[in-house]
């Protein structure tokens, strides 16, 4: 099985549309993982950029309650790689429901394999655009968090314009948090993490709250950035419009 009907991300953008913020990659799946899509996709997937496939709500919104099976407060994570620190976090928060939304189909796989594993019921898995999920998605003031660790830096000046944390982004993710909501990003590269801070800090509706990890678990990722001289930096503002 080719695994393409999970509402894949669409070619390059054209010129009239937004800017991709990733840079998509194929890999193979591997026998567990290739399962795990197989099994568990009807259950916890979510096609981003299939949205006949959505649940809706009456306004044509997607239908998280539906989605999750419960009302409860909803945490959206942007690019949870292998999804290691995404599990961690959604098992010690069980009152909460995590979206976690990747570009990468290995990435959206193993994080499958691992809810799995984990007995969670608070988990589901966005393939696809988080950003196109956000504007097409989901309704004002939806997000009780949004979390971003450690998004493409883009570190050539000529591809800052692709960046996560940047304003027009930020204002679109700050639409979607509710009054006293949560925006958590990290990054290993400094010049990265001096942009977000000046991006957050200038939003009109963010007010910083500290610098702390709060929970964030460290993954192998972090331990190999850091041993190669980056250190994580993490912002944590809220919304207060």
């Amino acid at each position: 099985m080719t695994h393409e009907p999970f509402g894949a991300p669409p070619p390059a953008a054209a010129p009239h549309e937004p800017l991709r913020t990733f840079h998509p990659r194929r890999a193979a799946l591997g026998r567990d993982r290739a399962d795990a899509l197989d099994r568990l996709w009807p259950a916890l997937g979510l096609a981003v950029h299939d949205e006949t496939s959505w649940p809706r709500t009456v306004a044509g919104r997607l239908d998280t309650e539906a989605l999750f099976g419960r009302h409860a407060p909803l945490v959206l994570e942007i690019g949870p790689g292998m999804g290691t620190a995404t599990v961690a976090l959604a098992t010690a928060d069980p009152d909460r429901d995590v979206l976690a939304v990747e570009v990468h189909l290995p990435g959206v796989a193993n994080l499958l394999l691992l809810a799995e594993r984990a007995g969670l019921t608070n988990l589901r898995i966005g393939y696809g655009d988080a950003l196109h999920l956000v504007r097409a998605g989901l309704e004002p003031g939806a997000l009780d968090e949004v979390r971003a660790f450690f998004p493409d830096p883009w570190p050539k000046a000529r591809h800052h314009k692709r960046r996560l944390v940047a304003p027009d982004h930020v204002r679109l993710l700050v639409s979607r948090l509710r009054p006293g909501g949560v925006l958590h990003v990290a990054t290993d590269w400094l010049a990265y993490a001096t942009t977000m801070r000046e991006v957050l800090l200038a939003d009109p509706d963010l007010a910083p709250l500290d610098e702390d990890r709060a929970g964030r678990p460290v993954t192998a990722f972090e331990r190999k950035a850091a041993a190669a001289g980056r250190p994580a930096t993490d912002l944590r503002f809220t919304r207060v419009g």
